[in-house]
């Protein structure tokens, strides 16, 4: 399927804003079977109102395996060699397994993510942050231009996460280069020609860690790297050393990636918004209401893949074992029959259910990491430089659907 004239998502206005295609959608059929996400099905189902996405996102009738039909296995059989590369280690991470593997990863991982821990982090990412301000302004004064996405977003969330993890490394190029390549390879896709990419990155980045682990185990050092290779050294049953490294990655492309996208979508909401901007800089107390209102206003994250692991009734509709779903968290953070007034940003606003990290499961695992950063970076932001406009008047977007952001985001003021 090349074109779906309902639900075209490859679309130039889409990308723009795809807030207007999914109402549409929700209006129109709202379990719509239309464009695949990956080139190796005939289609996906495409779920947009609120009640059904979240009930889906916790339903064990759907999961994470690739598809488990003879159609399935022949289609995925059919990929080129480098296909087969990359997507064989994909399906070694947390994002593409089911129970039990998924519980026993996401076990050993969550004890560094819990709002505790990450809680005490607060005063390490505001010093951070404050640093990252302080060394644009020696650049280009007070009130200079500074892009909050190379310049701040990302430099805050990337060394966020390589400390976290206890990594030695700081090439911040080299990181966004890996992190670009992996998530267009888990972005909508027509063709397979993003596997190639994919694939050589990733055998770059098995590289490095295959070097990280061999550091760390010469000198540990505090980390979850170290934490995790302990685990994999003391009980190898319960961790493979491929495992490790394709956890790890994940949590690095992951763990700055959503984040950067978070900081970058949310101050261009507030930036079209004098009032909400004006409001929040008033009020900080409102920052972590105000976070919450950007993740679902925009969401970094706007859509979640499945595949049904049995037959599925739902709208009078059977969606078929092996068949993929695609469960749209933008569509239902705009559904009107959750939200009130849900295309206008408030930052004031209480009742805000949002699902854009997802539920069940699969909930985000960074989600207080991603709050604790967005919360410190917008408040101090405000703080410092609170006269904030935007330098131009449509900065330009990341060439992606699913991961929704910005690729600069310059301001003055």
């Amino acid at each position: 399927m090349d074109h779906d004239p309902l639900f075209d998502y490859y679309s130039p206005g889409f990308l723009a804003d795809p807030y207007p295609f999914y109402a549409r959608l929700r209006a129109v059929d709202p379990v719509h079977w239309g464009l695949p996400y990956e080139p190796y099905y005939d289609g996906a189902w495409h779920i947009t109102r609120y009640a059904d996405v979240a009930a889906l996102l916790k339903d064990p009738r759907l999961g994470k395996a690739e598809l488990a039909d003879e159609r399935g296995r022949e289609a995925i059989a059919e990929l080129p060699p480098e296909a087969h590369a990359y997507l064989g280690l994909l399906r070694l991470a947390m994002l593409r397994t089911d129970p039990p593997d998924h519980t026993r990863l996401r076990g050993l991982v969550s004890r560094a993510f819990t709002p505790r821990m990450v809680e005490a982090l607060r005063p390490r990412v505001e010093a951070i942050a404050t640093e990252l301000l302080d060394t644009a302004e020696a650049k280009g004064g007070a009130d200079g231009e500074l892009d909050l996405i190379d310049q701040y977003a990302f430099p805050l969330s990337i060394t966020v996460i390589t400390e976290m993890l206890g990594l030695d490394y700081d090439d911040r190029a080299q990181l966004k280069r890996w992190a670009g390549v992996l998530v267009s390879a888990l972005e909508c896709k027509r063709t397979t020609e993003r596997y190639a990419p994919a694939s050589a990155i990733s055998a770059e980045v098995f590289e490095f860690f295959h070097q990280q682990i061999a550091l760390r185990r010469r000198e540990p050092r505090p980390g979850i790297l170290s934490d995790l290779l302990a685990v994999r050294d003391q009980d190898g049953d319960r961790l493979t050393e491929p495992e490790l490294i394709v956890t790890c990655t994940l949590l690095l492309v992951a763990g700055h990636d959503t984040t950067v996208n978070l900081i970058g979508n949310g101050m261009l909401a507030l930036l079209r918004r004098p009032e909400q901007l004006a409001l929040l800089r008033d009020r900080p107390e409102l920052t972590p209401a105000a976070v919450e209102e950007f993740l679902r206003y925009d969401s970094s994250t706007q859509m979640a893949a499945r595949v049904a692991q049995e037959d599925v009734e739902l709208d009078g509709k059977v969606i078929q074992r092996g068949q993929a779903v695609n469960l749209l968290l933008g569509s239902a953070n705009h559904d009107p029959a959750q939200f009130a007034n849900p295309d206008q940003l408030d930052v004031t606003r209480t009742d805000n259910k949002h699902i854009a990290f997802g539920q069940g499961i699969h909930y985000c695992i960074g989600a207080p990491l991603a709050r604790l950063e967005a919360q410190t970076a917008v408040s101090l932001l405000l703080r410092r430089r609170p006269h904030l406009e935007l330098a131009v008047a449509e900065p330009p977007r990341r060439p992606t659907v699913s991961f929704r952001g910005l690729e600069r985001l310059p301001v003055v003021g």
